[in-house]
């Protein structure tokens, strides 16, 4: 019993060991030099949307690019990046949503956002929604909620978009 499992094991690790070699001697195809290449441009932040569902509200952030590193922080209020100065939109509990690096402006400065700056919404869960920074390669939403906001953030590919889910 004992070699049998020796055999398996040594089998097993011998497979892993030439598929390794194996693909480290690969020539790299186009395609993925290609992903390599767009994934060097700073993804653009071009929209963002929310949805009412019978058991949660969603919030998707639509992205040229790809999805760069996004965090979502509950914060005591909503400020402006920049200038510092409070969103104003009315609720008692917010969310930072921060993407890094991306931008809502295009190289030239023109912007390529075309959702809301601010916007009351009147969902089960979201109050309102605003983006609050495009600024030094950070892109910032704030959302607010009347309740304590129990979320889940994740990512979709094809279209690439950021997401956030908070439930009733």
């Amino acid at each position: 019993m004992i070699h049998v499992r020796l055999r398996q094991f040594v089998a097993l690790a011998t497979g892993a060991l030439l598929a390794a070699c194996l693909s480290f001697a690969a020539p790299a195809s186009a395609s993925s030099l290609t992903a390599a290449k767009t994934q060097t441009q700073t993804p653009l932040v071009v929209n963002a949307r929310w949805a009412g569902h019978p058991s949660f509200d969603r919030i998707v952030i639509d992205l040229q690019g790809y999805v760069p590193t996004a965090t979502v922080t509950p914060v005591s209020q909503l400020i402006y990046d920049g200038s510092g100065k409070p969103v104003p939109l009315a609720g008692k509990y917010f969310l930072e949503i921060r993407l890094n690096p991306a931008a809502a402006h295009n190289d030239a400065g023109g912007n390529v956002y075309q959702g809301p700056k601010l916007q009351k919404i009147n969902l089960s869960k979201l109050k309102g929604i605003a983006l609050t920074g495009d600024y030094e390669g950070y892109v910032t939403f704030g959302a607010a909620f009347d309740t304590l906001p129990y979320y889940r953030a994740y990512t979709l590919h094809a279209p690439e978009r950021f997401v956030v889910d908070i439930a009733h």
